[in-house]
Formats: structure tokens, C-alpha cells, sequence
């Protein structure tokens, strides 16, 4: 069985979506999307509108903090994941996240992997998310750092 690697990432912006503060990373998301799906590797993300109500959602996973900013896609593998993160524009902005994050927010990723054609939901996420918080890093939920150690 193939199996692809899932990514959810999630943050709190130190401002609202619609402050000038964090206005040059809410106005480069579609751009930064763009470049995901037409990258090697790429297999699918949860769409904005998608995404953007599961954040909201008072009585959902995210808990409806109108500053949540997240995202989850599943990529072929790592490799083609870390091109993505670190070889595109997307480095640029990530490069420039203690604009818009504050740093003691703790863990902002997990990983997993799941079988071809599987799309990952919010509540998967977070169940993998809180594992990994709270268990470190095992096959189940893991970081970047586990993946060092395992042949990709």
C-alpha cells in the first residue's frame, strides 16, 4: 500500500486576520497555495473556505478563535513536503513568522502518514496534534526531527 505523508500545522495570530500587521500574510495565502498545488509532490489541501469554518466553528476541534490560522495537505512524501517548505516563496514567509506568531506558542506541526487517496479531517488532525504533544514523537504523530531518523 502507498503511503503519503499528512501535515497540519496551526497557530494563533498575534493580531486579527484584518489588521495591517498581518496583512502582507493574509494577502500572500492564495499565492503561497498556488505554488503547494503546483509543486512536485503535492496531493491535496483542505481548502480555505473548508479550513477558514472549521477554524471558526465555537463547538469544533480549532475551538473558534477567530485568530487561528492552519493548514492541512498531504504530500507524497517528505522530500517532496520539505522542498516545498524550504526551497519555494513559502520559506519566505516562514522565515518571517515571529511577525505574525508569537514565539511561545509551543508545537505548530504534526505529521503522519496515511494511505493513498486517504484525506485527512480537522478532528484527525488535532487527535495526531495532541499525541504528539503529549507523547513525543512516535510512528503515530510525529516532527521533522523524527523523520531524520527514518529513511525517506
Amino acid at each position: 500500500m502507498t503511503m503519503h505523508l499528512a501535515e497540519f500545522n496551526i497557530g494563533t495570530l498575534k493580531y486579527d486576520w484584518d489588521d495591517p500587521r498581518v496583512a502582507d500574510f493574509a494577502d500572500n495565502l492564495d499565492r503561497v497555495y498556488d505554488i503547494a498545488r503546483r509543486s512536485p509532490g503535492y496531493v491535496w489541501h483542505l481548502v480555505g473556505n473548508e479550513m477558514e469554518a472549521a477554524q471558526l466553528d465555537a463547538e469544533g476541534v480549532l475551538g473558534g478563535n477567530p485568530r487561528t490560522a492552519s493548514t492541512l495537505s498531504v504530500w507524497q512524501d517528505a522530500e517532496t513536503l520539505g522542498n516545498f517548505v524550504w526551497n519555494t516563496v513559502h520559506k519566505q514567509f516562514y522565515d518571517r513568522k515571529g511577525e505574525w506568531y508569537d514565539p511561545d506558542q509551543g508545537l505548530r506541526l504534526v505529521m503522519w502518514w496515511v494511505p493513498d487517496g486517504h484525506r485527512p479531517t480537522i478532528t484527525e488532525a488535532m487527535e495526531r496534534f495532541h499525541h504528539l504533544a503529549n507523547h513525543g514523537n512516535s510512528d503515530y504523530a510525529f516532527g521533522w526531527s523524527h523523520l531524520k531518523d527514518k529513511p525517506i
